[in-house]
């Protein structure tokens, strides 16, 4: 069942090019279905985004102190839920949001060379089968999907299929016939980079055995300590003579990462350490996660958004939109785009948005409509793990906005780009100075608010237009800047560091003569005359839309 929602964008007092001035409260624009590629979609660290339910700071004795921002700081699926209801991600344009895994995680802390750390960033699980209660509960969980759902928000659940969380004294490691614990990667070819370790005390699931194996013995253990044993071992065997797969490692967390699909309606993955796991696992995920999104949509006909399949989106590390759809090993070179996935994130646009605008934009729009076409890639400015952002003093806020939300393919906004949350924090050490807690306490700052205004402006023009991240793109002056975006009937022009004031506007065939045009950045209207608008606005950009 398609179902689309309507978008509205807000705009201010509106004035006629050529009319008496007249005022406009709301304008609307005809719903664009919603698709991936052209997916606006915020990335949050959950326990560092915002803390909705301070009951469930502390569980299973985690009070060893910990190296500067490397323990749990109280962010929670309640807190994203109530941003979500706050209207947080509506006013930026957000239409997906990707959450830090939500699993439970190791119990104990470890230090390996950088102080004392918890698994607060979600990576280390323990047990699939359950949430870890720093996040919350499933009870949270569901009202974190359905009312994402409510608001036109797809959700994309953080996956991890290729190692189990380090071992401590709380948290044994499982049976050699699950895992293995060295060599550690190497990356010298595919194999030294598939079938190791990826750091010291990381133990890597064999996703390659084709053994049939009994569950790890602390994982039984744990469940039949907690009163579930019987019941996950029915699931497990119904899971198995349903689908006929064997009972290897792989198809175990297969079943328990598709339970999420199947049971709450995740939309889509984000897959962690894609290079790191062989292909047939990821496309043996993807066909199950399939089904199994079927399955819900079926059960809950009133809840589905629209008709788009299952999305799986990988982490392949040092993945480039150069590359492709190949990325080489050195002696082997990997199609991940025909494996399972639908969308890779980009690790070269950081570099990219250091050229002008219509360099990135014409080279994206070559490739995705080319050598990737009916596939993307997902672009970002900063991550929770890259220590190379493209702005990492935060000067270039307004330009990150500009670049990122306008250029083709999918945005990744991480939380705090729209605020100037800051990259470099004393005191740590590693990659934990990417992942401060949210800078709520800066949101009634002047400057802070003038710059949110910027991304949500882009944002919503983004959300509502799929022809920004999924059209096709043209030039139509370069100077000024103007180029136009079409996606099927979605047509819209931009232009780019424009004179401040009364400008006109070149916007080709794209528009009719005759045509009433608004610019959405500004809320001004204009007739379409000759090709072209005139619009006096305070601001040097334009989004125009009929």
């Amino acid at each position: 069942m398609k179902q689309l929602f309507i978008l509205f964008l807000i705009t201010f007092s509106l004035f006629a090019c050529k009319s008496e001035p007249k005022e406009v409260a709301k304008t609307t624009t005809e719903a664009q279905p919603f698709v991936w590629e052209a997916a606006n979609v915020y990335f949050m660290l959950t326990d560092r985004f915002y803390n909705g339910n301070k009951e469930n700071d502390l569980n299973f004795d985690r009070t060893k102190e910990p190296a500067k921002l490397r323990g749990f700081m109280g962010g929670d699926m309640a807190g994203i839920t109530q941003k979500i209801k706050e209207g947080y991600f509506d006013d930026l344009g957000i239409n997906a949001i990707w959450f830090s895994p939500v699993l439970e995680q190791i119990h104990d802390s470890t230090d390996e060379g950088t102080g004392n750390t918890y698994a607060f960033h979600g990576y280390w699980t323990k047990d699939w089968t359950q949430f870890d209660p720093n996040f919350g509960t499933a009870a949270d969980f569901k009202e974190l999907m359905e009312t994402a759902h409510e608001h036109g928000i797809r959700i994309l659940m953080d996956v991890v299929m290729n190692h189990t969380g380090p071992v401590t004294e709380k948290d044994p490691v499982w049976n050699d016939t699950w895992v293995r614990t060295e060599p550690s990667c190497s990356y010298q070819n595919y194999d030294t980079a598939v079938s190791c370790t990826l750091v010291k005390n990381l133990p890597d699931v064999l996703t390659n055995s084709t053994e049939t194996v009994s569950l790890p013995t602390p994982l039984v253990e744990k469940w039949k300590a907690e009163g579930r044993y019987e019941t996950e071992m029915k699931e497990l065997d119904e899971f198995f003579k349903k689908t006929g797969l064997a009972k290897t490692p792989k198809n175990y967390i297969i079943k328990w990462l598709t339970d999420y699909v199947r049971e709450y309606g995740v939309d889509g993955y984000r897959v962690d350490t894609v290079k790191h796991v062989e292909e047939s696992a990821w496309n043996e995920l993807n066909k199950q996660a399939k089904t199994a999104f079927t399955e819900w949509k079926e059960a809950n006909p009133e809840a589905v958004l629209d008709e788009n399949d299952f999305f799986m989106l990988g982490e392949l590390y040092g993945y480039s939109i150069d590359h492709k759809r190949f990325y080489d090993f050195g002696d082997k070179k990997v199609d991940y785009y025909a494996n399972g996935f639908d969308n890779l994130i980009n690790f070269q646009f950081k570099y990219d948005a250091k050229g002008n605008y219509e360099s990135i934009f014409s080279k994206y729009n070559n490739i995705l409509h080319n050598d990737l076409k009916g596939k993307s890639v997902m672009n970002y400015i900063s991550s929770h793990d890259d220590g190379d952002p493209f702005d990492r003093t935060r000067t270039k806020p307004y330009e990150s906005a500009t670049k990122l939300l306008l250029t083709p393919g999918i945005s990744q906004v991480y939380y705090g780009d729209e605020t100037k949350r800051p990259l470099i924090i004393e005191g740590t050490n590693g990659d934990a100075t990417l992942r401060s807690f949210m800078n709520w306490e800066m949101m009634d700052d002047a400057e802070t608010k003038k710059l949110l205004t910027h991304w949500q402006k882009l944002g919503q023009f983004r959300k509502a237009h799929p022809a920004i991240g999924a059209g096709k793109h043209q030039l139509i002056s370069e100077s000024p800047y103007v180029f136009s975006r079409t996606f099927n009937s979605d047509k819209v022009v931009v232009g780019l560091d424009l004179a401040k004031g009364k400008k006109e506007i070149n916007v080709g065939k794209q528009f009719e003569n005759g045509a009433t045009v608004t610019d959405h950045y500004s809320g001004k209207t204009a007739t379409v005359k000759d090709g072209k608008v005139t619009i006096d606005s305070e601001f040097s950009i334009v989004l125009l839309h009929e």
